[in-house]
């Protein structure tokens, strides 16, 4: 979820995404309630339809990205995430991260290239090339991820969430983890470009032009409401078959 990522690093830098991105600015910064009562029922129901069926299909040409990173066959294949809960913030028990890792995986899967996860430790399966699914603070960069393709970790940020919990305790950074594990997930799959449909796991809201992202039939971000997707959606999986030479989903 970053502006910017290099060839062999990808994440979001907290201080730009908040800035940058609809989502935290309005979730972090105003009430949840107040925001999204500026919709209506009917416009909101009609706003969350276009939503899910970008989530579900993949029109013919309707794959465009912000053109800053070359996306690339993924680190391995199969793919096995190894995860370590040390230094995870304290709301955050073992079993629900790793079952966001999992969710992660398997749906990113369906690109082609198998994957399956296991937990810390198994110093064997790292040297022999697992990735380190980590909680640091360093290695993440104080991001609320990192994925660093070639250390093969990603990394999630302690501060971060803590921040975002700080800002909004009664937001639900569930959805966050979920977002970030499968945004940085989608690196290491190849999917290296940030997406421009606002909808796609791998999407930035806007790039440093101040350009911003596009939704179906032309409607534009709605503050107060997420619209990115927790999980890859299909084009998120049609640009990894590609990037991974894999036949195109019809």
């Amino acid at each position: 979820m970053s502006p910017g990522c290099a060839t062999n690093l990808s994440g979001h830098d907290l201080n730009r995404f908040m800035s940058r991105n609809r989502f935290f600015n309005s979730r972090l910064c105003r009430s949840m309630v107040a925001s999204c009562c500026l919709l209506s029922i009917p416009v909101a129901m009609a706003f969350e339809s276009v939503r899910e069926q970008e989530i579900a299909q993949c029109w013919p040409g309707e794959i465009s990205n912000w053109g800053d990173g070359r996306d690339r066959a993924a680190m391995g294949s199969p793919l096995l995430f190894v995860y370590k809960h040390a230094g995870a913030p304290a709301w955050f028990d073992s079993a629900l991260v790793l079952s966001a890792v999992n969710k992660a995986a398997v749906a990113w899967s369906h690109c082609g290239i198998p994957s399956s996860v296991l937990t810390w430790p198994a110093e064997v399966e790292l040297q022999r090339g697992a990735i380190l699914v980590q909680w640091s603070e360093s290695a993440s960069r104080s991001n609320f991820g990192l994925a660093n393709l070639g250390n093969r970790t990603l990394s999630m940020g302690p501060s971060a969430f803590q921040l975002l919990k700080t800002r909004n305790p009664g937001f639900d950074s569930r959805q966050t983890l979920q977002m970030v594990i499968s945004h940085e997930m989608g690196h290491l799959y190849g999917v290296m470009s940030h997406s421009r449909r606002c909808v796609d796991v791998t999407s930035n809201y806007t790039n440093d032009k101040g350009e911003v992202c596009t939704i179906r039939g032309g409607a534009s971000l709605v503050p107060g409401i997420e619209y990115r997707s927790l999980m890859p959606t299909a084009c998120d999986i049609q640009r990894c078959r590609i990037a991974n030479g894999k036949s195109a989903i019809e």
